[in-house]
């Protein structure tokens, strides 16, 4: 076992993935910064690219870029009042008016300091509990995993809508979707209405592509249509108290750091919730556990602090649910699955015996990739504010371009390209009608896994639904599914009445 960990940390510290991982920390704090770009859109524009990588750089790049994006959305937030990412959101309601005082870059590096303090925290917690967890997961057999995935599915189904109908409903379309092309069983092709490209299953790529980064350029260029020119950055003072953030600054602010990161591991490790839950629920701990409640929203960093710390432990605590059940924590870490899976990795607990090396290299890529994240931060903190100023008629073409050059280099198909133009008509629907997309590409990513439970289950049982009687586990967690919809349905009824 310590020769499998030596040699799994050997493989990030070779040179070619630690400047892929450095590119990544880059290009993630980039596209953060730029209004309209967040990680898992920019995750599903360069998974094509990592076909190119060795399994570890790979990886390690697209972290990065994760990680990288998480900060970045806070220098929009600060500089502009506009978050670049929906979790940065809380991060301007302190960040902002510290910047009007002229102490924006003050509130940058303690974003920054926050970032890496929660990422830290949660990268330790997914080192630690991680192998354990799977290797309790190892003893679920196919009827605990059908009834997790439909628990996992219920959760998720309340991202981004109102409705967990809907919810529902966009998440049994990602199934749906996930079931065309050939069935395992039988080997025959089912919903392919004659298409022959459709035999070998649609890509994660044309999907991703599609509902996350086309679909949001194109409701961005609708919106953009309509408004006014926004007012550019505030200036930075010169003055080195309003630049530099004191080492008593950061300190008083360590209580509210270390709650704020627990806060976002926890919600990073629950399947579903993601980092804009994190983010507003340590904001308003915050608040209610501060001595001076009356100056949050007027410039305190502690709100800066609780906001950045509590997004960015979700990043390494959304792995945990992905290492140990094979489930994703969050859209990121779905999408990373179609990077495992692209280089022969099965995310699941089976990972720790089959490909032990590689966990410890990924666990090796996040640690370095937070320490990168502080130094590019440091050196780069003002080069990086200017991607704020890029011009939405110079950014759109570029990141269109790279949609559709993305999608047809996952496979080499224009068929994909088409797939994707599909599916960014699908998404631009769904979101206009209160659809999450989110689900549907969750959805999407479980029904393999999914499909082939309920068929062992089928077959093992004789077609006898009452094997999930004899197993309690599974019993537990579908009674815990049909309370959570039960639960919301009546909610919902009353506040509807």
């Amino acid at each position: 076992m310590f020769e499998t960990i030596v040699a799994g940390i050997a493989d990030t510290l070779n040179a070619a993935n630690l400047c892929f991982v450095l590119a990544g920390v880059a290009a993630g704090m980039t596209a953060g910064a730029i209004p309209g770009v967040n990680g898992p859109m920019a995750i599903a524009l360069c998974i094509p690219f990592s076909y190119y990588m060795s399994p570890v750089a790979a990886i390690g790049f697209l972290v990065g870029l994760n990680k990288g994006a998480f900060f970045g959305g806070a220098i929009t937030g600060v500089l502009l009042n506009t978050p670049g990412t929906p979790e940065a959101a809380a991060t301007t309601w302190d960040g902002y008016p510290l910047a009007v005082q002229g102490k924006g870059e003050k509130a940058l590096r303690m974003a920054l300091y926050a970032s890496v303090t929660g990422d830290a925290f949660s990268t330790l917690v997914l080192i630690f509990v991680a192998a354990p967890l799977a290797a309790v997961a190892l003893y679920m057999g196919p009827p605990e995993i059908f009834a997790l995935i439909c628990l996992a599915m219920t959760i998720i189904a309340g991202i981004g809508t109102k409705s967990l109908t809907r919810g529902l409903i966009a998440a049994a379309m990602g199934v749906l979707t996930g079931t065309v092309g050939i069935e395992p069983v039988s080997a025959m092709p089912r919903l392919t209405f004659g298409i022959t490209e459709l035999e070998r299953n649609i890509s994660l790529i044309p999907i991703g592509i599609g509902m996350l980064a086309f679909s949001e350029i194109i409701i961005q260029l609708e919106q953009h249509l309509g408004q006014k020119a926004a007012a550019g950055p505030v200036p930075l003072s010169t003055r080195p108290e309003d630049r530099l953030l004191a080492l008593k600054e950061y300190a008083a602010c360590l209580k509210t750091l270390f709650r704020s990161s627990v806060v976002g591991t926890i919600v990073g490790a629950l399947p579903g919730l993601g980092a804009p839950v994190a983010s507003f629920f340590a904001y308003d701990q915050a608040v209610k556990n501060s001595r001076h409640p009356e100056s949050f929203g007027k410039g305190n960093l502690e709100g800066i602090a609780a906001s950045e710390s509590a997004n960015s432990a979700v990043v390494a605590a959304s792995l945990i649910p992905l290492f140990t059940l094979g489930i994703p924590g969050n859209v990121a870490s779905a999408l990373l699955i179609g990077a495992f899976v692209i280089h022969g990795m099965i995310p699941g607990p089976l990972m720790f015996e089959q490909n032990a090396r590689f966990i410890y290299s990924v666990y090796g890529n996040l640690v370095i990739a937070n320490l990168l994240l502080l130094g590019v931060g440091r050196l780069g903190l003002r080069a990086f504010c200017r991607a704020v100023q890029v011009p939405s008629n110079i950014l759109y073409p570029i990141i269109i371009f790279t949609c559709v050059m993305g999608a047809y280099l996952a496979q080499y198909a224009a068929f994909d390209v088409t797939l994707m133009l599909f599916f960014t008509v699908l998404a631009y629907i769904m979101r206009k009608f209160d659809y999450s997309v989110i689900c549907l590409i969750i959805g999407f990513i479980l029904a393999p896994i999914w499909e082939t439970s309920l068929q062992q289950v089928i077959i093992a049982s004789e077609q006898s639904p009452l094997m999930f009687l004899t197993r309690p586990v599974a019993v537990m967690l579908l009674a815990l599914t049909i309370y959570i919809v039960v639960k919301t349905v009546r909610r919902n009824s009353g506040i509807n009445k």
